[in-house]
């Protein structure tokens, strides 16, 4: 058997670090040996998380996050879920001690750094990361992230926004000043934290918008679009919180290019995913469901054309604790150490 490669979570005790236990932990290729929470720290995992009992794996204990403990280890690469603003210390502490780094934070996912103070509300606390931190779609960057040391995972709701609409702006088939994207959540998408506003009985039977107009996610959007435009890229995007666990639905429209076919996007929709793992078609008239999608690394993608209002109309779902996060890091380690795309990942 391959020798297992050894991975460090950081920030392991969080919804997203609980996924990553939950994948890692099976994962044929990999050996856990250091998982971090300072509030967990000392007990092992089974303890915090009874429903990994059993597990090989499950009996190591939560250690404290220290660069040179992890490092200590022999982990090759760690997966940080952690909050924006915390992650770049240490990710720049164990890229300097030879891990590879996969961020789950919003840390490096902007280019450039006085956007990310403008949304972000600090200046950058690693700067001179951000021209070698490669954003990590792999169905878009595939070849960038086999080689890279930094990954930085996409947000949530950006994945599901920027898959449907990609290919379609690389090949002109919409105006791009037009593009409205409405997103709805589950709660575990605003983290493990105490809030009055994310209680049961303030969520439960309740729809709300939030974070509107400027979402901090709409960084990474709009940069992620402009590249695939060639020019600069301004969207409306209005997320709601919806009373589920996890999953994400997302619509998105906009206005097909005058003198376009309708099947055009289709077409480049096939061209783009028909040979993806982890992205579903769903064809002319398919519209995304979560419950398709939660508990895995899948994103459904349906589209439509409306001819009265000369709009498309793009529906996806995804899990945002999955695709959205933790599965889709796993997808980018995948890549980098050389292993099959879907190696630890294909579950229904």
């Amino acid at each position: 058997m391959t020798e297992r490669i050894k991975c460090a979570i950081v920030g392991a005790s969080g919804y997203t670090g609980q996924e990553l236990l939950r994948l890692l932990l099976v994962h044929p290729q990999v050996e856990l040996v250091a998982a971090t929470s300072r509030q967990e720290a000392g007990k092992p995992l089974s303890a915090v998380f009874p429903r990994f009992r059993k597990l090989p794996g499950a009996e190591l204990p939560f250690m404290e996050p220290d660069p040179d403990a992890i490092a200590a280890t022999g982990a090759q690469a760690a997966f940080l879920a952690l909050p924006h603003g915390v992650a770049a210390e240490i990710a720049t502490a164990l890229l300097e001690r030879g891990l590879k780094v996969i961020d789950l934070s919003a840390d490096f996912r902007l280019s450039d750094a006085d956007v990310y103070e403008e949304f972000y509300g600090h200046p950058h606390p690693a700067p001179a990361l951000l021209d070698e931190a490669v954003y990590g779609l792999p169905e878009i960057r595939a070849g960038a992230i086999r080689e890279a040391r930094l990954v930085a995972s996409p947000g949530c709701y950006p994945t599901s926004i920027l898959l449907p609409l990609i290919p379609l702006l690389e090949a002109s088939l919409i105006d791009p000043a037009t593009i409205v994207a409405n997103s709805m959540s589950g709660v575990s998408g605003a983290g493990k934290k105490a809030d009055v506003s994310l209680l049961f009985c303030e969520c439960n039977e309740s729809v709300r918008a939030y974070g509107i107009p400027k979402h901090r996610h709409l960084s990474e959007i709009e940069q992620e679009l402009s590249i695939a435009a060639g020019e600069s890229v301004v969207i409306t995007f209005i997320p709601h919180l919806v009373p589920v666990n996890s999953g994400i639905a997302t619509s998105t429209t906009a206005k097909l290019t005058e003198g376009i076919d309708p099947a055009a996007i289709g077409e480049a929709l096939e061209s783009a995913y028909g040979d993806a793992a982890f992205v579903r078609l769903l064809g002319k008239g398919g519209c995304a469901d979560t419950k398709n999608v939660t508990r895995t690394n899948f994103i459904d993608i349906g589209w439509a054309h409306d001819a009265r209002t000369g709009r498309v109309i793009l529906t996806s779902a995804e899990d945002n604790l999955g695709k959205g996060a933790g599965s889709q890091a796993v997808q980018s380690f995948n890549l980098i150490f050389g292993l099959p795309e879907t190696a630890g990942l294909q579950t229904a």
